[in-house]
């Protein structure tokens, strides 16, 4: 079937366009920006006056449950929860149960996303065995086996002499590290950032030097080993500053930041509602607009969603007790568009930032609006509304449940295949 989009606003980073033009496609492959080809007429036209056309986004740290307990969520729903997000590629944690550590576990996770997933696939390898931190992962062969880059999570790395191995070992293969700095002893059990709110609530806090430390110290290990290194979920100012001057130096560093951190602070936790219990955890204002300056300017390349769906049951419990996370792949558009909105972001910034940045981070391939490529139509007036008949995650786990929420994600082009939400 042949299809033209008419009248959409067309923006794609990697080619600098940004211009009202019609899109067409054919069996869902895109043919021709602009003018039709002489030869194509179209069976269907869709009128998107008003609407956004760009490549599709890139997340970096989603969790899709698979491995791992079905009832959080599996490949099939984490994946479709995804492409009505508008992401059309997403980067597989490695901390499932068990942990992707092994090329067995890769292939195996690769052969089943091909049968069961809705968007593509890839896979980021343990660091360390079991992620315990204690002996190197086979870091070539699982890079063999399909992985796009090696992470230990958030789960500590025995002592710098293991960490400097760590580094030097994927440098020997390019293969990029995804680091997610946090100094555990001093997290410690805290929950909230440390400060006035956490002091009101009774909640132990969490200091920003528990991300600060951490970060200064990766920074010297790979200045030394000369790896390729992505910092994610950076949550406090003093953490750009320090990514900044050792992107000045010329370091290859580059970070992202979770949604839930550009939307929300620590101030959200007043009535101890658990959708706001995250890791890390949110900060300041000052720290909010600090990681939103850094994403306009480059410093931080990529938002990452920071999706992690849970059961009802794991949110029940007292704010402390309960699981971290929230389920964000759904409500990125509309929650980003609101900062939009208040101008703390541009519109063409917050697409490079989806797209081609997430790319770069990692080496995958270029997102474009060109042939064989994914394509997403967004609606930025829509309103509507994440409710079961809605959502497609098996996470409910939002503060946004049942609230109304502006722009949504229309249709999507994918591998070929095209999806309507509405």
């Amino acid at each position: 079937m042949k299809l033209t989009i008419q009248g959409a606003r067309v923006i794609d980073p990697a080619a600098g366009l940004d211009q009202v033009q019609d899109v067409h496609l054919h069996h869902g492959q895109l043919m021709a920006i602009g003018a039709a080809p002489s030869d194509f007429h179209a069976d269907e036209t869709l009128v998107a006056d008003g609407w956004l056309a760009t490549p599709g986004w890139i997340d970096l740290s989603c969790h899709l449950r698979d491995p791992g307990p079905s009832y959080k969520g599996n490949l099939k729903s984490e994946t479709l929860a995804a492409l009505a997000g508008g992401f059309t590629q997403v980067c597989a944690r490695p901390d499932t149960q068990p942990p992707l550590d092994s090329p067995a576990l890769v292939q195996a996770l690769r052969e089943k996303a091909q049968q069961a997933a809705q968007a593509q696939v890839w896979p980021v390898g343990g660091l360390t065995q079991g992620l315990e931190g204690q002996l190197l992962s086979n870091m070539a062969a699982l890079q063999a086996a399909g992985c796009v880059a090696v992470t230990n999570m958030r789960q500590p790395v025995q002592d710098f002499l293991v960490m400097r191995r760590c580094l030097e070992y994927a440098a020997t293969f390019d293969l990029p590290v995804i680091l997610y700095p946090e100094e555990p002893s001093l997290v410690a059990g805290g929950c909230a950032h440390e400060g006035a709110m956490a002091s009101q609530l009774g909640l132990q806090g969490i200091p920003e030097t528990a991300e600060t430390l951490a970060v200064a110290q990766w920074l010297l290990l790979i200045e030394q080993a000369g790896v390729r290194a992505h910092f994610s979920h950076l949550s406090t100012a003093r953490s750009v500053e320090l990514l900044a001057a050792a992107q000045a130096k010329g370091l290859p560093v580059s970070a992202d930041v979770a949604l839930t951190h550009l939307v929300y602070t620590d101030s959200a936790l007043e009535d101890f509602d658990s959708h706001f219990h995250l890791q890390p955890p949110l900060r300041r204002e000052e720290d909010r607009r600090a990681l939103m300056a850094g994403v306009q300017a480059g410093v931080i390349s990529a938002i990452s969603s920071g999706h992690l769906p849970h059961e009802r049951a794991a949110k029940m419990a007292p704010f402390a007790a309960s699981e971290p996370g929230q389920s964000t792949l759904e409500v990125c558009l509309p929650l980003l568009l609101e900062r939009v909105a208040a101008q703390e972001l541009s519109l063409p910034t917050l697409i490079e930032r989806m797209t081609l940045g997430p790319a770069l981070a990692l080496g995958l391939p270029m997102p474009r609006l060109q042939a064989h490529q994914d394509l997403i139509l967004i609606d930025p007036e829509e309103v509507w509304t994440p409710a079961t008949s809605s959502w497609q995650s098996a996470g409910r786990n939002t503060p946004v449940w049942q609230q109304p929420l502006k722009g949504r994600v229309k249709q999507v082009w994918a591998q070929g295949h095209r999806h309507i939400f509405s």
